[in-house]
């Protein structure tokens, strides 16, 4: 890939090269967009019945779910960690 653009670079440069030393010229002529002309014609036409939607409210009785919630007391597990230098001292490592 590299090679290819390195390939149309330098030939470009040749071509530039050629034009600037007078050894190659091009010959061009004006050239001119075509006429168009458009007339008559209309836009297509659509008619559409579509439904028609109401929003709003209105009252209904519903069941309604209750969640209550009481407190028993149960045992949970607990961790106490001993520091050092907090004043308590660990008697098992002591012996």
């Amino acid at each position: 890939m590299r090679f290819l653009l390195a390939l149309v670079g330098i030939a470009a440069i040749i071509v530039i090269a050629m034009m600037a030393l007078g050894m190659m010229t091009l010959q061009t002529k004006p050239g001119s967009l075509p006429t168009v002309s458009v007339a008559g014609g209309a836009a297509p036409e659509v008619h559409a019945n579509v439904a028609t939607i109401s929003l709003g409210t209105e009252n209904k009785t519903v069941d309604v779910p209750t969640v209550t919630t009481t407190q028993k007391t149960i045992a949970v597990p607990s961790i106490h960690v001993n520091k050092p230098g907090d004043g308590t001292t660990n008697t098992a490592a002591a012996q």
